[in-house]
């Protein structure tokens, strides 16, 4: 009966609108925490509320005492989501999870309610009764960000564990249980250009008038060389050793256009995460649909750079704002600053922990898992790694990479789900028996 009851919980839980942005209304958040409360509560922890000074999401934080001398675990997640987005492309209602074909539909459901209710599910499977403390953390400003994010370094003890499960990734393909290693730490750069006191018409003035506009692209197009691989120099790239997309695979995920090849060289890991990314964010300029018939006096771009997980953030974006401040397009200088940073994270391969999750996923999955990476980043697992330097992390989750998080028509496959919870509760007897050796 387990599984019928956390597709029923999945879909309640689902189908409240808990959009954490702040133009969106705090309501269902409430009422999405309030459902996380009874969740936790049914699978026989003790439940208090958490509200941090400019977060608007409550954090829910269950416990639950194991056997005297017994190891305490820390599960990791959250139950905000993002917008739905356009509601005419999605098959089916955003905020009606529709259960069909083995999978379950709605905005949410992997990232991250499944991972919610596969928690729930393994908590539920000991009766009340577990071979080690548990903790249970589940807040609601994740997609966003809050100061919740920096919680573990000014309050650690509420984090206080032998290992925790970060609960907010998932496998890289359906059926392949996946360990997530590592995380890229992101950065944020500015660039601007002056030339003229204001724009000009480009018919008297361009050809000699300095155009702002041109003299930033060509900034730009230093960052890669002709394979589209990033040219900066000082920024950390290795060879990725784990399990990696196929490029087919990568295609479809991306929704590459056919003929189209994929940028850079060398293998996909170290592309996506194990080398860096340069991303164009933000660009002014007139719309096509409204152009200007005038050199441009001034021209703005900001930039997001995506870092080696065990590089330091602000040492690589340092590395990028001295390669831009070095290019005289035309001779013309550049104004580079720096915008927010923050580290990537790699986990330990090694200890208790990783030990009994590989164990968990191989006996749950029926295969060994695989070791990947994201190329996103999950804000509160760094301040989770420095507030606690000597409990082991492990991330793993419900969702896999085809789960159209983000996107319309997110999914959750039930076999999935079923994995994942079994994983869950096989981590916390595998780490109970491994710790007590």
């Amino acid at each position: 009966m387990l599984m019928p009851e956390l597709i029923d919980g999945l879909s309640r839980l689902a189908a409240i609108p808990s959009v954490s942005a702040p133009d969106f209304p705090l309501k269902p958040l409430e009422d999405a925490y309030t459902d996380v409360v009874r969740l936790l509560e049914s699978a026989g922890l003790d439940v208090t509320e958490l509200r941090v000074e400019g977060k608007r999401a409550p954090v829910a934080i269950g416990r639950a005492a194991g056997p005297a001398g017994a190891p305490t675990v820390l599960f990791y997640t959250h139950y905000d989501v993002v917008p739905a987005g356009d509601e005419a492309l999605w098959r089916t209602p955003a905020f009606t999870p529709t259960e069909r074909d083995g999978q379950i539909a709605g905005r949410g459901v992997a990232d991250s309610k499944a991972n919610i209710l596969a928690i729930v599910g393994a908590l539920r499977v000991f009766g009340g009764v577990f071979p080690v403390n548990v903790t249970v953390i589940i807040e609601g400003q994740e997609e966003i960000g809050s100061p919740f994010d920096l919680y573990p370094l000014s309050h650690p003890e509420l984090f206080a564990s032998d290992a925790m499960v970060i609960a907010d990734v998932g496998s890289l393909r359906v059926g392949a249980p996946t360990l997530t290693v590592a995380l890229r730490g992101s950065a944020e750069v500015h660039l601007e250009v002056r030339t003229l006191a204001g724009d000009k018409h480009s018919g008297q003035f361009g050809g000699a008038a300095p155009d702002a506009r041109i003299a930033l692209m060509h900034a730009l197009a230093t960052l890669h060389d002709e394979h589209g691989d990033v040219a900066v120099p000082g920024l950390r790239r290795e060879r990725w050793a784990g399990e990696a997309y196929t490029d087919e695979e990568f295609r479809a995920l991306s929704e590459t256009l056919a003929g189209i090849p994929l940028q850079g060289t060398g293998g996909l890991g170290e592309r996506i995460w194990s080398g860096p990314a340069i991303t164009v964010t933000g660009f002014d300029a007139p719309p096509t649909t409204a152009p200007m018939n005038a050199v441009a006096a001034h021209a703005k771009a900001t930039l997001n750079l995506r870092v080696h997980p065990r590089q330091d953030a602000h040492e690589a974006q340092q590395a990028l704002i001295a390669h831009l401040r070095a290019q005289r397009p035309f001779g013309i200088p550049l104004t580079v600053t720096a915008g927010e940073a923050g580290n990537g994270v790699a986990v330990r391969t090694e200890g208790a922990a990783f030990d009994a999750a590989k164990a968990a996923l191989t006996s749950a999955w029926g295969r060994e898992p695989v070791l990947a990476a994201g190329g996103g980043s999950i804000p509160i697992v760094l301040a989770l790694a420095d507030g606690l330097p000597d409990s082991e992390q492990v991330m793993f989750g419900a969702t896999d990479s085809f789960a159209q998080i983000h996107a319309p028509n997110e999914r959750v496959l039930i076999s999935e789900l079923r994995s994942a919870t079994l994983a869950c509760a096989l981590f916390l007897t595998e780490f109970a028996a491994r710790s007590a050796q």
